[in-house]
Parts: C-alpha cells; structure tokens; sequence
C-alpha cells in the first residue's frame, strides 16, 4: 500500500495552506462577480490535510497512472480544485488563469471540466455524478492490481456534498460500492448541513451513516476544521478493506465572520467588505491572488514528493514481467483487432446468419475480447438478454477483480457512471449493456461521457416495437432521437450480423467519443454480400441502385429488411429504387458532402424505422415521407405490431408511390 510522504507536520504551517485555498477562492469569485466560495471555504482544511500528508500525485506528470485519484463531486466549489492546482504548481493554472474564473475560452470554468486543464479527473458539477463515477475508478484499480501487482497501488478520493448524497444516483453507487468491498476509495463529506435553499433539514432526514453503513462501508466523522482529527480518519480508511465515509462537520464559508454558516455564503461573491473582514479573521494580509513564499514552498513540496514518487514507479515499471501489457491497455492499443475481424466477417459473409443483431454482437464480442484484453464487459442485471458476455469471461468479486465481467445489478445510472470511472481511470474499455428504454435512467452519465469525450461503449438490446409482448413500458419509440440530440455520441443501429461487427470495430477504435450500439431482439437476414470496407463507418451507403433512380428508401437496423422488400415489390412495377442503409446519422453528417450527396440523390426519399421521424432531417427534406412511429408501442407479437403501426413494405411502398405520383403531378 502507498504510504504517506510527510514525515512531520507543522499545523501551524499547514493553517496557512489551507487559508491560501479560501483566499484564491475569495479573489477570484469576487473578480468573476459569481461562483461558488461556501465550499472551498468550508472545506479547505480536509482538502489539505487530504494533500499534505496523502495524495501521491505529480503535477508534471499529470497523466501517470498511478497516481491517486482525486474527485470534486461537489464541482460547483470549482475554486477549490483550481487554488490547489495553482498551489502544486500545474503548468496550465497560473494567476492568470484564476483572475479569469468562469470567463470565456478559460481552463477555470464554472464546474471542473475534463480536459480543459490538467489534473481534472472529470467533468463534475451534476450532482451525484462525481461519487458514482469514482466507484468504476476504483474498480478499475482494483482490477489493475489483480492484473499487475504493483503497478496499481493507489487510492481514489472524493469530496462530496449534501446535494451529492440526496441524489438518487448516490445510492446505487455506495450499494455497488459497498458490495465490492472497494477499500481502495475515501468519501469525504462535506457535512455543513446548508442546502442552496437553506438548512438541509427543509428537505432530508436521512442518516447518511446508517445508509453507508447498511451499504457495506466504513463510516467515520471528525471536525472538518480539526487536522489532526481529520488526518487520523483518513489513516484508518486506508488501512479498512473497505470503502470508506467520512463524514466532515464543517462551516460553509469557513472565514467570512458574518455570512459562514449559512446558505448565502453558497453561491455568491462575498463582497469587498466580508473579504476584508474575513482577511482579518484568518490573518491573511497578502494582497489579492499573491501567495506568500512559505506558503508556496508548502505546496510545492507536495509536488515534490510526488514526482520522487513518480520515478520510483517508472523504475518498477522498466523491470516489471507485465509492462508491455499493461502499457498496452493504458495507449488502448486495438491494432490487433483488425485482422481478427477481417477474418471473422469473411466468415459472416460466407455463413450469412439471420440471428437477432443482439446475438450477432455476442458473436463479434466473442473476436473482440479475445483480440483485446483490456476491455471489460458488464450488464445491468440483463446478461442473458444483452448478450453481453463472452464465453471466457470471469466476473468480479470483491474476492476476486482477475475477471472482466462486472454484475452491475439494476443499476443502469450507476453503471454508465462507473463505465465512464473505468475509461477515465485508464488501461481498461468498458461497455455494459441494458434495454435501450432504460436508456432514460442513465442520460445523465451518457451526456457526461459525450461531454468528456470518453470512449464508452453503451449496449442497447431491444431496440423497438420489435420485442414485442413485453409491451409500450419496454418499447422504444423517442429514444433514438433523444439519443441522437446529443453531441458528441455516436449512436449505431445495425442491420445486420455484419453491420454489427463493423459497429463494434467502431466502438473500439474510437478515441474520443462514446458509441451507443441499438440491437434487436427479432432475428434479422445478413443483407451484405461485401464487407472489403467498414461501410457502417461511413453512417450510411446504398445496398442497392445507383444514380439512376426514381426514389430512394432510406432504413435502419431491423427496417432495412422491410426496405428491401418494398423496393422489389417497387422494381417489379418498374421503377428505379435505391435503398440505403443508414446505421449512423452522426457518421453520415461527418463524410464530405459529395459522398452524402452521391448515397442519398435527387429523388424523392422515404425513411423507415421503427421510430418517430424527429432527428431525420440529415436525410429526409420536408418533400420526402417517413414510415415508423408516432405513438407509444403495445404489447403483442412483434410481426402483429408492425402491421398494426402500418411499418410494412406495403406501407413502403404505398409512401414511394404516392411521392412519385405527387413528382409527376407538380
């Protein structure tokens, strides 16, 4: 276990550290004119105890791996995060950088975004994501550490607040937590008992305790303004098998002499004069944004000791039997996926299987964790139903993290949360699965992994009024269009056996985007008869016709069959049809535009999915026709819903003609 690096601690010296914190915080919400000081300040003394005497972490190298995590759950006290980083010495945090707090085009925004400044672990400020996000961090280093003893040694910390507790993703995180037995992560609550409304007690009578405490974790609570308290509870969470809060009795606005405790001091500057008076409380005469020598030497001491640290790793890590493996999953090297799957959809091509595209991602599933070790299956209680589990893989126990197959239980949110903990962490590639109407449980932490850019991979079975007699609850009829809204996801509906091995190679090589795979239940012919190019990587390309056409049918996933059948009945009258499969909207939108041009031509078009129309404007102008879905489903055998809903060839082909008739008519 790594140990803590300060032999001797001067409390004196460790008071001015912490009032660095409030002061930046002070200075630069007064300059911003908003933003978040109550926080910061209430907190600062646990969040230097927490880097004093226990974070392993090197500001110049911010990416090494094995560096304790650190995670603002409560990110609206951004200022907080941003003073520390400064203090450490991160090359990106300069004065600067603090004086332009929540400006335009600044790596201090508002909330803590990933990417935009080294050292933010992620995106944080909806509540609840931060802590729920952490668990699938500290998974991922307990299964790490399973896979390569002691090149994983480290600790996942998180401040959170009140708000962070209440939301309803919180639970589902400490109950999976808890059953992992994750020792490996530190809660630090902020217990002020201030709510933006005022005292907690208008809203909650929760014992947060007992609820850790049912869950399975150590629970602790100190002075939140005492170091030697809080440092002494930190000591022994390290040392428990399990996870652990501690809960942190703390004043919001720690400082200010007439606004601390209360909810005021929460979101508002504090004011020339309370700044000044809480200057005089803290004995703070340092002007505005300058820090005492001392108090810096302090800081970058903490930098110091991490960096030794950091070379001491590297040199284990030169030595160790399996670096060239986990060097391997932390550069998410897929090279070897290729040729596995190029063999592997000559023989889809060859056998041409009609198997529902769940199960034909199964089958892909069986070639991808095979040729990638690093990749991490899961399944919200719907294993048997998402298909999502290779024949090889062993689930995780808290007995055991060697596996690669995580039982997430019936929690969808805090699944995709810890999926996005797991890829943010590093050398692991998760996916996990679930019904796509379960999609609206976990939006949260789909918009936070496209907002971060991290390449998870979401598996959405039971696409449509396809599944049938489980009816309108299970049936998704508005999700593939709110899905679509959201920038930066990359959303796959397959027609095929070999669409779906091309959408898995998608997901895997994608870099900086989270790919969302919508299977179906029902059976489906493989409609391809090449596969020398991913053409599913392309979003969309004609399956059959050319430029000469009078119409053009444009489907997805298990519509295509329909397509297809509409435009032989079509052909048989004498018409030119095109049909094009569409499996990616955004991979379509991102082609050049005489590609798009050359697969959706000039004739009247007709879409068709078992959906409603919204979001099919990159295909479809207002001239053209749409067969799918404009109510809710019910519940009955799949072929009877689809004649039910009108989505037939017949439909089709009724659509194609009566736009054609219009053509000629004008």
């Amino acid at each position: 276990m790594n140990k803590t690096f300060v032999p001797e601690i001067d409390i004196t010296r460790e008071a001015d550290m912490a009032n660095a914190i409030r002061a930046l915080t002070m200075d630069a919400v007064e300059k911003a004119k908003s933003g978040h000081p109550g926080m910061p300040m209430g907190m600062a003394d646990v969040a230097t105890v927490l880097f004093n005497r226990f974070m392993k972490i090197d500001p110049s190298a911010p990416l090494w791996p094995d560096r304790d995590r650190f995670v603002l759950s409560a990110g609206h006290g951004s200022m907080l995060l941003y003073a520390i980083h400064h203090l450490l010495g991160y090359a990106d945090m300069g004065t600067e950088e603090l004086k332009r707090f929540r400006q335009l085009g600044s790596r201090t925004a508002g909330h803590p975004e990933y990417g935009h400044a080294a050292g933010i672990e992620m995106t944080t400020g909806p509540l609840g994501q931060g802590i729920a996000t952490a668990v699938g961090m500290a998974i991922a280093e307990r299964m790490q550490a399973a896979r390569f003893p002691g090149l994983a040694d480290h600790f996942t910390y998180v401040i959170a607040g009140d708000g962070c507790l209440m939301e309803g993703i919180s639970h589902e995180a400490i109950d999976m937590a808890g059953h992992l037995g994750l020792g490996r992560l530190i809660v630090l609550w902020d217990d002020n008992r201030i709510t933006i409304d005022g005292a907690t007690s208008l809203s909650t009578s929760t014992d947060q305790r007992a609820r850790f405490a049912a869950a399975g974790w150590h629970v602790l609570s100190v002075d939140g303004h005492h170091p030697t308290e809080i440092a002494d509870a930190i000591t022994e969470a390290r040392r428990d098998p399990r996870p652990t809060l501690i809960a942190c009795r703390t004043i919001i606005g720690y400082g200010a002499p007439t606004k601390q405790g209360g909810h005021d001091v929460h979101g508002a500057p504090l004011g020339a004069e309370e700044i000044a008076a809480a200057r005089k409380a803290l004995h703070w005469t340092a002007e505005p944004f300058e820090i005492p020598a001392a108090v810096r030497k302090s800081w970058a001491d903490i930098a110091a000791r991490g960096a030794k640290a950091r070379l001491d790793w590297e040199k284990l890590l030169t030595s160790h039997s399996g670096r060239a493996d986990f060097e391997r999953g932390i550069a998410a090297d897929t090279s070897a996926l290729a040729p596995a799957m190029e063999a592997y959809k000559a023989r889809l091509i060859a056998d041409a299987p009609k198997v529902a595209t769940r199960k034909a991602s199964e089958m892909a599933l069986e070639v991808v964790n095979a040729a990638l070790p690093f990749t991490v299956g899961g399944s919200a209680d719907l294993t048997g139903s998402n298909l999502t589990r290779s024949k090889a893989m062993r689930s995780v126990t808290r007995d055991d993290f060697s596996g690669s197959y995580i039982h997430y239980g019936i929690r969808e949110h805090g699944m995709v949360a810890a999926m996005n903990g797991i890829a943010l962490h590093g050398g692991l590639k998760p996916y996990g699965g679930t019904f796509l109407a379960f999609a609206d449980y976990c939006r949260a932490s789909i918009r936070l992994s496209a907002l971060m850019g991290v390449p998870v991979t979401y598996v959405m079975t039971h696409d449509s009024i396809g599944l049938g007699e489980d009816g309108p609850t299970h049936q998704p009829v508005e999700h593939l269009a709110s899905l679509r809204a959201i920038p930066n996801l990359t959303v796959i509906r397959p027609a095929d056996a070999v669409e779906t091995a091309e959408a898995w190679e998608v997901a895997m090589t994608s870099k900086a985007s989270p790919v969302m795979l919508i299977l179906s239940r029902q059976n489906l012919p493989t409609v391809r008869a090449d596969a020398s190019e991913n053409l599913t990587a392309r979003g969309a390309y004609l399956v059959r016709g050319g430029d000469n056409r009078d119409l053009t049918l444009i489907a997805t996933g298990s519509e295509l069959e329909l397509a297809l059948a509409a435009a032989a009945l079509l052909e048989a009258e004498g018409l030119k049809v095109a049909v094009v499969s569409a499996p990616s909207f955004e991979l379509f939108a991102d082609q050049p535009a005489d590609y798009r041009a050359t697969v959706l031509g000039k004739a009247p078009r007709v879409g068709v999915e078992a959906a409603i129309r919204m979001g099919w404007d990159g295909f479809l102008r207002d001239t053209d026709a749409f067969v799918g879905m404009t109510s809710f489903g019910a519940s009955a055998p799949a072929p009877d819903l689809y004649r039910h809903f009108n989505i037939t060839p017949e439909a089709v082909v009724a659509a194609g003609k009566a736009l054609i008739g219009k053509g000629k008519d004008e």
